[in-house]
């Protein structure tokens, strides 16, 4: 429900975190608006010399300074117009980009639990839709705000300069639009946030749909999502008609208005006319200047009813900005440790909701060894991972890095000393080199020394334009094998003392696998490295093997000593390789 309060509000909290940096270019357009509205009021003042003195008095004299005062009103409506147009539209896309970089900035910093409950379409949709909702709608009402309010005080100050009386007479079905415009915005404003609600959804479905092509092909599934899709545009436009009737009934209102008052001046002041008591310029001035009040009257109208769609979105972005993270960096942060770390989780216990993931995980990762991460799915193996780079932070216990809690070190500081190369590799619709380097500056010899240890080298003469070669959406253009050896090419750009390897053979065939596996033990070299992996061939020459199962720990040592147990390790290890 909107309240003036409510929508002051708004207004201040749109003036303060983003109109006031540009006021200066503000203050010029308003400025330029105040003349373009002005210059109505003047239009109608003209009238009553026009048709008192030069028509019904046949003063020629005057024919020449009318015709060049009325061309010279349009002229500078004319100019005032264009200027103010366009430094609105530079204000407004300013302040949209400002917006949009703020949203993005701060929605990279939430946790992934809000990530999770927020679909990309979603949250697109809000980056993008919102937006653009503020920005056309807050043009408009500061466009209203400049050149029709000043429009009206202009053509009211020549009304009542002809008669104060016939005003009120034209304004006497004013009282009609308190009641009905004040539940006319509640209703327009239930109906814009539903809007954008449903908006939300159809991008957050089309982002799905796009994202499985191929499974939804497999499956047959084309008619079934067509039909999902076709729901919820069918509710989006009911909602968007009821949006319109709602924004459209308040000029509706006013046009009534309107109608009642010109028959009322017509009747009131038509007499006054016939009897002498007034000329015909005084009501050709009138009529003027009230008829040309009626239109920025219907437009500042209109306003309200569009001011509650932007009221919506502005609503919308406010609660995204209010979100705040849960894993921050300390206020005072511990000097980040150096040289060789080696990696604690002392008694680890973390859970997502109600679900336990780690239950009382401990181990120690030695530094610049490798210690590998075992189980059937669901042990908690990732969890270790996203523990380890605050990506969630566990409910009890600890882990250290470097012999200092985690807790007590930057996000930055922590997250500089780790790098990551997993089964689905990041990468970006841009160039080879950008998904490499990320912008940085690269000493040309070290990059061809992660190239050539990384094995992208083999590859990289088949592609057209070498290092500068689109890689597609996700990496389309290249192949799974591919994709992983950047990867690890950006791992080794890093050069971080920790190195975590999630599944980053998994998706491979033997041949590719082969090549990465050679790229990845060189990486692993000096560095403390945790490795999941679900085929064991790929881990038995770990110096660790910790054995996960529903989120604990269950047996720790080497694939030799593992193997002689006879306990969880050998069951999945017999599983594999049929023993």
């Amino acid at each position: 429900m909107t309240t003036p309060d409510h929508s002051r509000g708004l207004l201040r909290w749109l003036w303060s975190r983003y109109l006031r940096r540009y006021k200066g270019t503000l203050a010029l357009a308003l400025l330029f608006m105040a003349i373009e509205g002005s210059m109505f009021g003047l239009l109608a003042r003209m009238m009553k010399p026009m048709f008192d003195q030069l028509f019904a008095g046949g003063d020629a004299g005057l024919l020449t300074w009318v015709a060049v005062v009325i061309f010279a009103v349009f002229v500078v409506r004319a100019v005032a117009s264009v200027l103010q147009k366009v430094l609105l539209t530079k204000l407004g896309q300013q302040t949209a980009a400002d917006i949009r970089q703020d949203l993005l900035a701060h929605l990279m910093r939430l946790d992934l639990s809000f990530h999770t409950e927020h679909p990309p379409g979603v949250l697109i949709q809000r980056v993008e839709g919102d937006v653009a909702a503020i920005n056309r709608v807050w043009t408009t009402i500061v466009t209203g705000a400049g050149r029709d309010v000043v429009a009206l005080i202009a053509l009211f100050s020549v009304a009542l300069w002809v008669d104060w009386v016939w005003t009120l007479v034209a304004l006497v079905g004013a009282p009609l639009l308190i009641a009905p415009g004040a539940l006319l915005q509640r209703y327009v404003r239930r109906h814009a946030r539903t809007a954008r609600d449903l908006a939300a959804r159809l991008s957050g479905r089309l982002s799905e749909v796009f994202q499985g092509v191929a499974p939804i092909k497999l499956n047959q599934l084309e008619a079934y999502q067509s039909d999902r899709y076709a729901e919820l545009t069918e509710a989006r436009v009911k909602t968007e008609v009821r949006t319109q009737f709602g924004a459209a009934s308040v000029p509706g209102l006013i046009d009534i208005m309107s109608g009642i008052g010109f028959v009322g001046v017509l009747i009131y002041g038509g007499g006054e006319i016939l009897s002498g008591a007034k000329t015909v310029g005084d009501f050709m001035a009138f009529f003027t200047a009230i008829g040309l009040a009626f239109e920025p009257l219907r437009r500042l109208g209109a306003i309200s009813g569009v001011w509650q769609v932007a009221a919506a979105a502005v609503e919308r972005i406010r609660e995204l900005l209010a979100a705040e993270p849960s894993i921050l960096s300390p206020a005072h942060p511990k000097p980040a440790p150096e040289g060789d770390l080696d990696v604690v989780f002392d008694n680890v216990t973390l859970a997502y909701g109600d679900t336990p993931v780690l239950r009382d995980v401990s181990f120690t990762a030695p530094a610049g060894r490798t210690t590998a991460l075992v189980g059937a799915s669901g042990a908690g193996k990732t969890t270790v991972f996203s523990a380890l780079a605050r990506l969630a932070d566990p409910q009890e216990g600890a882990i250290r890095l470097g012999g200092t809690d985690i807790r007590e070190l930057s996000l930055d500081d922590l997250r500089a000393r780790l790098s990551m190369v997993s089964q689905e590799p990041a990468l970006f619709d841009d160039s080879l080199r950008e998904n490499i380097t990320f912008g940085a500056e690269v000493d040309p010899a070290r990059l061809q020394a992660a190239l050539d240890a990384a094995h992208v080298t083999d590859f990289l003469p088949r592609l057209p334009d070498g290092l500068d070669s689109p890689v597609g959406p996700r990496g389309s253009s290249l192949s799974g094998g591919q994709r992983q050896r950047v990867a690890i090419a950006r791992a080794i750009l890093r050069d971080t003392p920790v190195l975590l390897l999630d599944e980053a053979t998994s998706a491979l065939d033997a041949q590719s696998e082969q090549v990465v596996q050679a790229a990845l033990a060189d990486l692993s070299k000096g560095r403390t490295t945790l490795v999941i992996a679900h085929r064991l061939s790929t881990i038995r020459d770990a110096d660790q093997i910790i054995v996960m199962d529903q989120g604990q720990v269950v047996a720790v040592g080497t694939h030799d000593a593992l193997l002689a147990e006879g306990g969880t390790y050998a069951r999945l290890h017999a599983l594999q390789f049929d023993v």
